[in-house]
């Protein structure tokens, strides 16, 4: 009577999983589309917002149709869902490779200004670290010089002026943080380097200025006095360069 009953349960357990491995080979291969299929659904969801969604097909084309036209096009895409959610750092990934395989494509201006933008976006204020300043400036300068006809590259110059300005200003900045340290010798190497670096800076009024005074400090009034004499002569408009005439006036009247 047991072995009836665990023949009756072995016959039971060979039957469910029979019907269980029929169940499983009968299951459809997941249909992969054509590239152009796969890019309007992207498209449409991008369109919409639905960014995930369009990863979703966008990095099919990528991955399974690395040779469609529609390749570089989808590859761009995904790194556009990412920037427009701010998920700067990989969209910053998926922009390098587009330029590392598409260098000379219709949109690989289009693709490096976002790359640029990437590193822009996250400017931080002047107090903090300037890494991504100098790293979006890189790309945009890079922007200029490879694409120097497209329709980004005004915007890039713009954007260029920006970072450099807020280089200058994170270099007074420290200047003026080793000024009031009483480290005169460190802040006048950052002055000088503002001066040298970022010659067309809105900050070299005030740097010229600063100068004067770690000159006067340092015990070289006839070098404080010319630097005076050329922050009035070319600054005379500015707060820094009026305030550089009142100095020499009344130097003058002693």
């Amino acid at each position: 009577m047991r072995a009836r009953t665990r023949l009756a349960a072995a016959l039971a357990l060979s039957a469910s999983l029979f019907l269980g491995s029929c169940a499983f080979f009968a299951q459809s291969p997941e249909v992969l589309l054509p590239a152009p299929e796969l890019y309007e659904k992207g498209s449409h969801a991008l369109g919409r917002s639905r960014y995930a969604e369009a990863r979703s097909s966008l990095q099919k084309i990528v991955e399974r149709h690395p040779q469609s036209s529609f390749a570089p096009l989808a590859r761009f895409l995904v790194g556009e869902t990412y920037y427009r959610e701010a998920e700067f750092d990989k969209a910053i990934k998926e922009f390098e490779a587009f330029m590392a395989f598409y260098p000379r494509h219709q949109i690989a201006d289009l693709a490096q200004y976002r790359l640029a933008m990437s590193y822009y976006d996250q400017l931080k204020p002047v107090e903090q670290d300037q890494g991504l300043t100098a790293k979006a400036l890189a790309e945009f300068r890079k922007l200029v010089k490879e694409y120097p006809e497209s329709r980004y590259a005004p915007d890039a110059l713009g954007k260029m002026d920006i970072c450099r300005l807020r280089l200058a200003q994170k270099e007074l900045w420290v200047a003026h943080y080793y000024f009031n340290q009483r480290n005169l010798l460190a802040a006048r190497q950052r002055l000088e380097l503002i001066l040298k670096e970022y010659p067309g800076s809105l900050v070299v009024p005030e740097t010229l200025f600063l100068l004067a005074e770690i000159q006067r400090q340092e015990g070289e009034p006839g070098e404080a006095a010319g630097t005076l004499k050329k922050l009035a002569d070319d600054y005379p408009y500015t707060e820094w360069g009026r305030r550089a005439s009142q100095h020499l006036s009344r130097s003058a009247q002693r």
